[in-house]
């Protein structure tokens, strides 16, 4: 009886302890489970703080310069990017409109190019560019040191170099980043940025080319983003009068537009001319073509940038007797009062309307 008595305790004993270490395993595990769920609650909210940190170190105050049919939609993208920007314009409808999409209003150059760490300029030409920056109210005079420039004017190599080593000697960072794309890049943000400008200047612009394209391409040192987009106007310029002659030949064949198309655009006469920006209604809905040729890119901007290839063609010795070719012809059909068509308009010239 003694020996089924102790047992009897033994075994209570046993089963006491086994539940106190069950209740200490369920409880460690419950601790273990709660410090994991604290911890990947801490870093979640760790990640969400470098997160917005990161944000607001990538957010630039910018001051704008040149709210054309490019620039205006390009600050917009900024302002969407949620960079400060402060804009100016000859225009005040063009003032007016950035103001809408969230801009504020600089009342000059000066105060534009004061107190940002960027001035971005869009203008028609190098010595526009070139009388922003210089002068007592220029940019350069008036921008802190460190500013970055970025002109996204199209404008000559030699200008464009100027403008660099105008800044630079004023301690402040410069690069050229003419765009393609058009007007349609411009408000959708799917720009293309050919920059030229030292590594360090090309890593400060960057994030700022960013809010308002898809593809920034470091080209090289100052000038090189206008070198890269006048050689790649005067292939566009050439290929587009190639495309329209070969639409009118076939024309006078009896050959529909359609079969042309599908057959070249798989075939060896395949390019952006022909597959994205047809010159002849119907088979790319999306060209100008089917909108009675209002620009995109208009005959003049061609004309511009073909007549910035021969100058630097002239200059560097260079031989293109195809980009002379399509200046003349582009020159001949803006002097017949056609200069706001689209480009691909030149079709029309070709097939003999005037």
């Amino acid at each position: 009886m003694r020996r089924n008595g102790s047992m009897a305790i033994l075994g209570r004993l046993i089963r006491a302890k086994f539940r106190s270490i069950s209740n200490c395993f369920h409880q460690t595990k419950n601790l273990i489970f709660r410090m994991h769920w604290a911890a990947k609650r801490f870093l979640k909210l760790k990640q969400r703080s470098r997160r917005g940190w990161q944000r607001r170190l990538q957010m630039a105050n910018i001051g704008f310069i040149g709210l054309g049919n490019m620039g205006g939609p390009m600050a917009a993208n900024l302002v969407k990017a949620g960079h400060a920007v402060k804009v100016f314009d000859l225009s005040a409808d063009a003032v007016a409109k950035a103001i809408e999409a969230g801009a504020g209003k600089a009342a000059t150059i000066a105060e534009a190019a004061s107190g940002v760490d960027f001035v971005v300029t869009v203008l028609p030409a190098g010595k526009h560019v070139l009388s922003v920056y210089e002068g007592a109210d220029g940019v350069i005079a008036n921008a802190k040191p460190g500013t970055v420039l970025i002109d996204s004017s199209t404008i000559e190599v030699d200008a464009a170099r100027k403008a660099s080593e105008l800044a630079r000697a004023a301690g402040l960072g410069a690069v050229d980043a003419p765009i393609s794309g058009g007007t349609a890049g411009a408000a959708a943000g799917t720009l293309t940025f050919m920059v030229g400008g030292s590594d360090a200047d090309f890593a400060s612009a960057k994030p700022i080319l960013e809010g308002m394209g898809s593809n920034i391409i470091h080209a090289g040192d100052s000038g090189a983003g206008q070198a890269v987009k006048i050689c790649n106007n005067m292939v566009l310029g050439v290929s587009m009068i190639a495309v329209s002659e070969a639409f009118m030949l076939a024309k006078r064949l009896g050959l529909d537009a359609q079969k042309l198309f599908d057959i070249s655009s798989k075939a060896s006469g395949q390019c952006w001319s022909l597959t994205s920006y047809c010159p002849v209604p119907g088979p790319v809905p999306t060209s100008p073509a089917n909108r009675d040729y209002q620009p995109g890119f208009a005959v003049d901007m061609m004309l511009k940038d073909l007549k910035l290839a021969q100058q630097a063609a002239a200059s560097s010795g260079a031989t293109t007797p195809m980009g002379a070719l399509a200046e003349s012809l582009y020159a001949l059909y803006s002097n017949s009062g056609n200069g706001g068509m689209d480009f691909s308009a030149i079709v029309k010239m070709l097939d003999g309307e005037k």
